[in-house]
């Protein structure tokens, strides 16, 4: 039986015992918002982003999508730290739009802060600088 992790009017996110999350969208602009978070995550999976999760089905009838699981929440996290990690998306060519730490994970296995929730993100057309000045990759 997998465990609910979110029940919201917005979602129902559950993690399976194999550690696959399945997210169910519901309630206002469920299939926009559906079909947001998937074409981002197929975004930055072919732009081989590593702190994001992986996309491993995506079912636009039933509004259900199944990733890989990026570890566990984060209760407490410094504002600054937080900012930084939704900036090295920007590398990738996606901005958040929902900068929340409630956002982050944290993947024990390799010590990694990760991004989740990508249902209000957008996918950026012109390159962007981090906030440290480093040039990100163009873009295609």
């Amino acid at each position: 039986m997998p465990h609910e992790i979110k029940d919201t009017l917005r979602a129902t996110v559950r993690i399976g015992y194999d550690g696959r999350v399945t997210k169910t969208f519901r309630g206002p602009q469920a299939a926009e918002r559906f079909a947001t978070e998937t074409r981002v995550l197929r975004h930055l999976e072919a732009r081989g982003c590593p702190f994001v999760p992986r996309l491993l089905e995506a079912d636009p009838a039933l509004l259900r999508m199944v990733t890989t699981s990026c570890g566990s929440r984060v209760e407490h996290l410094d504002a600054a730290r937080a900012r930084e990690i939704f900036d090295d998306l920007l590398l990738y060519g996606v901005r958040h739009d929902d900068a929340e730490a409630r956002n982050i994970t944290y993947r024990q296995r390799d010590g990694r802060f990760c991004v989740i929730d990508f249902e209000f993100a957008t996918i950026l057309d012109e390159p962007v600088t981090s906030t440290d000045g480093t040039a990100a990759p163009a873009l295609a």
